[in-house]
């Protein structure tokens, strides 16, 4: 099987240097705790997380025939990594904020390390298809809707649509790999419900966290507003949960979500300005 990404749509890592806010405004996201921890809590997961996507891959690359998906996994690779090292810099400013980023860190390690030992390659492979397309539809609203950062400190915004776009750009590499080396859709659908509920979990105990460090846990408030945020009428979450469940479908294929006309203009606002430059 070849790859089913758009032809013509290259797949490189940039290079970025985001310099983030020294101290990082604790509530970063328009002066909202709810909405910036959900992104903190986010990040924290991603550099682990990334790696263990790279190593899922990278077990399957000398059996890709295909010389377009054997280079979109070279630049999978390179923008993943890419990705590990701003969040660790992004890790560092939420700890010098006195946040106990190592104890969220220990906890996904633990989890990585017991799929790594106890799932087949096949399996880690399926949890980062899965994955990858949630990564995928939350950077689509990202890219798409204002609301999820609304007053958000200008280069937080930006080290978030960088990764929003890398992250469309790359959305359906693991899924080539995995439907060339394994393709049962029973065993993508299981991985889904298992990752879905890890990230879901390690995400709400993040942000627990930090909201308890804030004194603002049993802030009724804060949960409330931040829950109508992601899931009320004009939620930032709800667009996207039809995306989330065609991944359930027979014959499903991440870019049967054709956004590319937002990869473009996101293109735009990153390469463009670069050359510029």
């Amino acid at each position: 099987m070849a790859s089913t990404t758009p032809e013509g749509l290259q797949i490189r890592p940039r290079h970025m240097d985001f310099d983030l806010p020294n101290p990082l405004p604790r509530h970063w996201n328009g002066g909202d705790a709810f909405k910036t921890h959900l992104f903190d809590a986010m990040s924290v997961l991603f550099p682990d997380g990334e790696r263990f996507f790279i190593d899922s891959v990278r077990q399957f690359r000398e059996r890709i025939d295909d010389p377009v998906l054997r280079e979109q996994i070279r630049g999978f690779i390179g923008q993943e990594g890419h990705h590990s090292r701003e969040h660790l810099e992004y890790s560092q400013r939420l700890r010098d904020l006195g946040y106990d980023v190592g104890r969220m860190e220990k906890r996904a390690r633990r989890r990585i390390r017991y799929t790594q030992k106890r799932f087949s390659p096949q399996r880690q492979l399926a949890a980062t298809a899965a994955l990858e397309h949630i990564t995928a539809i939350l950077a689509d609203g990202l890219l798409r809707d204002g609301a999820y950062m609304v007053g958000a400190h200008p280069t937080m915004t930006r080290l978030w649509r960088w990764h929003a776009l890398e992250e469309t750009e790359h959305k359906a590499v693991a899924f080539d790999v995995y439907n060339q080396v394994c393709g049962s859709r029973r065993l993508l659908r299981r991985a889904m419900i298992m990752g879905t509920f890890f990230f879901v979990l390690d995400t709400t105990q993040g942000l627990a966290h930090m909201l308890r460090v804030d004194g603002l846990l049993w802030n009724w408030r804060v949960w409330r507003d931040g829950i109508r945020w992601m899931w009320g009428k004009d939620g930032v979450f709800r667009p996207q949960l039809r995306a989330y469940l065609d991944f359930f479908k027979d014959g499903f294929h991440p870019w049967e979500h054709n956004n590319l006309d937002l990869l473009h203009a996101a293109r735009e606002e990153f390469d463009g300005a670069r050359q510029a430059a």
